[in-house]
């Protein structure tokens, strides 16, 4: 158990060790703090809409965007980058498993995504706490959730969706070795996800209720029991993890049988 802690640590290590996490763990804690200042500014004097609730609510919708891109990057070069650079065969000849270490990389990148997502809810909230103009808040008025329960489950909805996105992106980067493909394809689906949704409805084709793109957003749960052609949510979210064991199982097979002697 020691050997693999320290075999996370290395890769931890590589993650961290790097300008470029710095730099977008960075924009990421400006941009949530500067969020918050940019709508007190610039909405009306008017105080209602514009609570600490109101203010976080639409920070995370924004800020989330940028952790998830930011998080994806790191997948997406976790497995490929160690081929661009050559490293992968040093890797390998260490007493370790491919499944250790395939495991390793993915839980450090796991706590890089825990650690984007803190750093965007320390700052949108210390934040929205500054500069809120009212307590109250107006966004969940006719919901039978509070404010604050709201905000933290619409925020661990839209963590799903990043964490099913960064499993994708880290198939690809196994499968491919490729994290210019990785990424692009990860982005390609997180801009598109909504229009393949509407095309593809389970109302219009049974089939489309299998389909990754019609669950991916969990909030639709927030305000009813059923979600997109009358599923459950129980229904959802098995579809998400079979898509999720999916992912991770393409990525162990491929990493685990191919040849790296070349």
């Amino acid at each position: 158990m020691g050997e693999f802690a320290a075999l996370i640590h290395n890769e931890n290590i590589k993650i961290y060790s790097r300008v470029r996490t710095w730099v977008m763990l960075f924009i990421l804690g400006l941009m949530s703090a500067l969020f918050p200042a940019l709508i007190y500014f610039t909405s009306s004097s008017d105080p209602s809409g514009t609570g600490v609730w109101d203010n976080f609510q639409m920070t995370v919708s924004i800020s989330f965007f940028l952790n998830t891109i930011f998080t994806v990057v790191i997948a997406a070069d976790a497995v490929a980058g160690e081929f661009s650079w050559g490293t992968i065969k040093l890797l390998l000849i260490r007493p370790w498993s491919r499944s250790k270490i395939l495991l390793s990389k993915y839980i450090s990148l796991i706590l890089f995504s825990l650690l984007s997502t803190a750093v965007l809810i320390a700052f949108g909230y210390t934040s929205s706490l500054i500069f809120a103009r009212a307590d109250s808040s107006t966004v969940t008025d006719l919901m039978s959730w509070s404010p604050a329960a709201y905000s933290f489950m619409d925020l661990f909805c839209r963590y799903i969706e990043l964490f099913l996105t960064v499993a994708l992106a880290f198939m690809v980067s196994s499968v491919f070795r490729a994290s210019g493909l990785a990424i692009g394809l990860s982005l390609f689906i997180m801009f598109t996800k909504n229009i393949f949704a509407t095309l593809f409805t389970p109302e219009r084709f049974e089939w489309a209720k299998y389909l990754i793109f019609t669950h991916m957003d969990l909030r639709v749960y927030l305000f009813g029991e059923t979600g997109p052609g009358g599923v459950s949510l129980g229904f959802s979210v098995a579809v998400l993890a079979a898509y999720y064991v999916l992912f991770l199982a393409v990525s162990w097979f491929v990493f685990s049988k191919r040849d790296v002697a070349a």
